[in-house]
């Protein structure tokens, strides 16, 4: 019988005993003290929790519940699990983090401190207290939504704010992009290489674009429109047209609006981490932050706001932490690069 064959008929119970059995952490080691907390369960945070847990260590998952993502219909791109819908995948990972003996707490945290020997403490909302020798915040981030009647219905299905996860299902459609400024145009630029029938509407915001943008626009006949949007009229959640002042209808079959961001809590903040001017945590390549022992992963940071970036961020941010906490009698001191 293979290590497989073992695992899949011990179950998850015997697999996390097994585990345990050789921990990198102490046998005696306090219940609610762990190697890593991992604050966020999102593509980033399951995807860390995973990794580390293979990696022997103690860690807890803790989630609000609250993915960003929640109405998409299908997370696109994703290597073998194309159109897999936030909840599946969600779950998928979740079990797959009780296999490796991971905790999972579905909670929300009031705060991280740090405490003695650069340990930190976290306080959940329901008052229970966890300790941690690293943080990895995976909290993502908050979409703010343009004011537009009917956006909502089609949101997931024919309505989206990233093109590169969901352009492809707008080849060769009528697609309307709601937003002004560059944000506009980027959106609109970045549209044409699945369709050209692009129309730009501000709703009610001036364009506020460059004699240069407003060229480009212009070579690839992308109109734009700056009144305001009345209602977005759909058939279930198919976007069908907008209605616009003094009767005009504008026939659409894809939506893509431009949204603002921010942090969806202030732990980035409470933790003195530096932070972008939207709020987003900063890191180094190995996706430690300004704090000594705080990592980040997943939308919180800058780059790209796409699942299969944050499952690939959170795997090598929990490369990073494993080591980060590796005795110095089980690592090589890094060579000198001689010329």
């Amino acid at each position: 019988m293979n290590q497989s064959q073992s695992d899949a008929r011990q179950g998850p119970d015997t697999i996390e005993a097994e585990s345990n059995r050789y921990s990198n952490t102490d046998a005696n080691t306090d219940a609610n003290s762990y190697d890593v907390a991992i604050i966020g369960g999102g593509p980033a945070g399951l995807s860390a929790a995973i990794w580390l847990g293979r990696y022997l260590r103690r860690v807890v998952v803790i989630d609000a519940g609250d993915p960003r993502n929640w109405e998409t219909r299908g997370i696109h791109g994703y290597l073998g699990l194309e159109s897999i819908t936030p909840a599946e995948l969600r779950g998928r990972g979740r079990e797959e983090c009780r296999r490796y003996g991971v905790r999972l707490v579905d909670a929300t945290v009031a705060t991280v401190d740090q405490i003695e020997d650069g340990k930190f403490q976290v306080k959940l909302h329901t008052g229970e207290l966890l300790s941690a020798a690293r943080i990895l915040l995976a909290i993502g981030v908050r979409d703010v939504w343009p004011d537009v009647p009917g956006l909502d219905t089609c949101y997931g299905a024919t309505a989206h704010v990233c093109p590169d996860c969901d352009g492809y299902e707008a080849r060769n459609k009528k697609t309307v992009v709601i937003a002004h400024g560059r944000k506009a145009a980027g959106l609109a630029l970045a549209l044409t290489t699945w369709t050209r029938e692009i129309v730009i509407c501000t709703n009610g915001e001036a364009a506020e674009m460059s004699a240069e943008i407003l060229a480009k626009l212009d070579a690839l006949d992308i109109p734009i429109i700056e009144a305001p949007i009345g209602a977005i009229k759909s058939s279930g959640s198919e976007a069908r047209s907008i209605e616009l002042p003094d009767g005009m209808v504008l026939d659409c079959d894809q939506i893509f609006f431009a949204i603002g961001q921010e942090p969806s809590d202030d732990l980035g903040k409470q933790l003195g981490c530096e932070r972008d001017e939207i709020g987003r945590v900063v890191t180094d390549l190995h996706f430690h932050t300004s704090v000594r022992n705080v990592y980040a992963a997943g939308d919180i940071i800058h780059g790209p706001q796409m699942a299969i970036a944050a499952a690939g961020i959170g795997a090598v941010a929990a490369v990073a932490i494993h080591h980060s906490l590796l005795p110095d009698g089980q690592k090589l001191q890094a060579t000198a690069v001689t010329s």
